[in-house]
Order: structure tokens, then sequence, then C-alpha cells
């Protein structure tokens, strides 16, 4: 499969959540404007500390009337272990085989230390703040985040392809991207 583009259907995805088997995307979007938000693993201080930021902004995300998923490469058993199911107020997916990172292309970048950028420093400058420290290695150390929208038919209305690890939608951003509906130019000034 090639890179997702907006007007493209995603696939029925199925997968594993830390406390669910065997879930699929659409049983998950169920009829709502979904953001996708992948990311590497849950030991990646930088990952918890964004899922911490989707947390206390989520309110933002729910008066959209849409939602948010973040995928992770980490095992399920292992995110069962470290986080409690009603811990956060979003779907978190495992994909520690990379299935859905590999037939969306999100790539991994070619040198981890040029794909630190401010946005980055500045998100691992927070993380150690909140005495967050690097867990347990999983899934692709390489691994860039990358940031989609899908309307409740399953088509991508948004699409983005990070180029370091700290090139993701902020809380906000992601609210008003859930506010414009989508369309087949794949603008978002609706």
């Amino acid at each position: 499969m090639a890179k997702i583009k907006v007007g493209d259907k995603l696939e029925n995805f199925v997968f594993d959540t830390p406390y669910k088997r065997g879930m699929d995307l659409a049983s998950i979007v169920d009829g709502k404007r979904t953001g996708l938000l992948f990311s590497r693993y849950y030991g990646c201080s930088l990952c918890r500390y964004e899922m911490i930021l989707l947390k206390e902004g989520y309110d933002k995300i729910k008066a959209t009337g849409g939602q948010v998923v973040f995928v992770l490469q980490s095992d399920p058993d292992l995110l069962a272990r470290n986080v409690t199911e009603k811990e956060y107020p979003f779907w978190i997916v495992a994909d520690p085989e990379q299935k859905i990172y590999k037939a969306l292309e999100i790539e991994g970048a070619e040198d981890l230390k040029n794909a630190i950028d401010e946005k980055a420093l500045k998100k691992i400058q927070g993380a150690k703040k909140l005495g967050l420290a690097h867990g347990e290695y999983e899934g692709n150390e390489q691994q860039l985040p990358a940031a989609f929208v899908i309307e409740p038919d399953l088509t991508v209305s948004y699409v983005h392809y990070a180029k370091t690890l700290g090139d993701t939608p902020e809380v906000e951003e992601f609210a008003e991207l859930l506010k414009k509906e989508g369309c087949c130019c794949g603008c978002t000034c609706h």
C-alpha cells in the first residue's frame, strides 16, 4: 500500500488494546470523526508525555463530537500492566508488530538525532519535569509519528507524516481538525 492521502479509505484494521482483544477500527470509530495519532511505544517518555498532554486537553477534543485514538508499538499486556483502563479518556491501540504502521507506510527516521527538533526537546524537558523516565524499549526506536483524521466511514480527511519526533499536532490543533468537515479535494477549509 502507498502512503495514505486525503480521500483514501482505510481498511478496517483489527488490533488489540490493553483491555480488549480483536477490536476493529470501525467499532472504535463508532460513527465519530476520529483522529489517529501514531507514536513510538509506551516506554518512550516523550510518547507518555504526549499522552498526558492529550489527556489534559481532551475536553477540547470531546467538544468537537470527535475522538482521538493513540497508537503505540507496544505489547498490549505491557500496556495493561502500566495503564489503568480509566486512566486515559481515549482509546490506546497496541501494534507491537507494526502492522498498521507498515500498511500506512509510517516510516522511521534515518538518523534519530536529526529527528529531534525544538518541539521535541521542549516535550522531553516537560517529560523530565513530570519525572517521566525512559522505560522498556519496544518497536522501532527510529519511528516517526503520524496523524490522520478519518470520517465515520473510514475515509481520510487529514494526513500528516511527521519529519521529526516533535512534529505532531497539539491538542488544540487536533480539536480544530476534528471540527472541520473533510472534503474530496483534501482541504481543511470547511
